[in-house]
């Protein structure tokens, strides 16, 4: 009988596609080189397993021109890439990579925190540019993360991971969620539950770490943004659309807040430019998972997802699970 036919849309590891090669036909893009979606639709005429990146979208026109895809496997925790309500129609499952990138994510957020925290581009580049000139008393000041509060909206997985990292920063960790966490946790985090509103007025650092979609929409925008402090720093390593960046430029220029650390971006690659005039803001290119190992257990993580499916076992990390049903 013969092995049923894979499409890989970007790079991944030797042992990934070892792995698939096991169980499928493997169609893999080693180029890395983008294919747009008529090609992504072409590759999959005849496939019945797609394996993509949150930057290839899988829409309704898409998943007509498949008719025999059976799974769509995101190498991604997110998956606002993927119209999930247009593949459950046609018996199509979507699966995830959740829990194998918890803690190098929460890693990037606090780098993030640290590095806008103590203005690290802006000092490395002036010695980059030879224009230092020797230490003085007042120079280059900026905040402590220590004993500060530390406001995550969005304590999921990522944001617990977040807020367990405080302890050794000694910091008072208040948090929003839509749903309140058990007490128990509450207490093994040392984190108390707030209303946004109450989060932004006090916290000196507010971490968003929370999904993005139509409800998540620019969640942080110039009324909120009006509500932090003057000398609060707001962390972006989620979801680029979750904040309002025109709003946030305008906030950083303005002095509204003191600064940002930002890794996503709306319509990225093709960040607003006003970001790149700005010194108060850190900017990273969206690489909240990109260590060696966890990119490595990402792409296993999504080719075992796919693989199980294709198989007919339920596949660890199903989105749509009433599919398989």
């Amino acid at each position: 009988m013969a092995k049923p036919r894979i499409v890989v849309t970007r790079e991944v590891f030797d042992e990934t596609i070892a792995f698939l090669e096991g169980h499928c036909e493997v169609e893999a893009n080693q180029a890395d080189v983008p294919l747009t979606a008529a090609q992504i639709a072409q590759r999959l005429k005849d496939a019945q397993a797609l394996m993509c990146s949150l930057t290839d979208k899988v829409d309704a026109g898409l998943i007509a021109q498949c008719p025999h895809l059976k799974v769509v496997a995101n190498i991604a925790v997110g998956y606002n890439n993927i119209d999930i309500a247009a593949c459950s129609a046609r018996g199509i499952m979507v699966t995830n990579t959740p829990g194998v990138l918890d803690d190098s994510t929460a890693d990037l957020a606090w780098t993030l925190m640290l590095a806008t925290a103590r203005r690290l581009t802006e000092v490395e580049a002036n010695i980059r540019s030879g224009d230092w000139t020797g230490w003085r008393l007042k120079q280059w000041l900026g905040v402590d993360v220590h004993h500060a509060t530390l406001g995550i909206i969005g304590m999921g997985r990522i944001g617990q991971v977040i807020a367990r990292r405080a302890a050794g920063f000694d910091m008072r960790v208040i948090y929003h969620n839509r749903t309140r966490l058990d007490a128990a946790i509450e207490q093994r985090l040392n984190a108390t539950w707030v209303t946004r509103d109450e989060l932004l007025a006090q916290a000196d650092f507010v971490v968003l770490q929370m999904p993005y979609s139509q409800e998540t929409h620019h969640l942080i925008g110039a009324k909120e943004l009006a509500r932090m402090k003057p000398t609060a720093i707001l962390i972006n390593s989620t979801r680029g659309g979750v904040v309002d960046d025109a709003a946030l430029i305008d906030a950083l220029t303005a002095g509204t807040i003191r600064a940002a650390g930002l890794d996503v971006f709306e319509n990225e690659p093709k960040l607003n430019p006003g970001f790149l005039a700005l010194k108060n803001v850190v900017l990273s290119p969206h690489i909240g998972s990109s260590t060696e190992t966890t990119r490595r257990a990402m792409a296993m993580t999504a080719a075992a997802n796919a693989v199980a499916a294709l198989n007919g076992a339920l596949p660890p990390n199903l989105l749509n699970p009433k599919v398989k049903a």
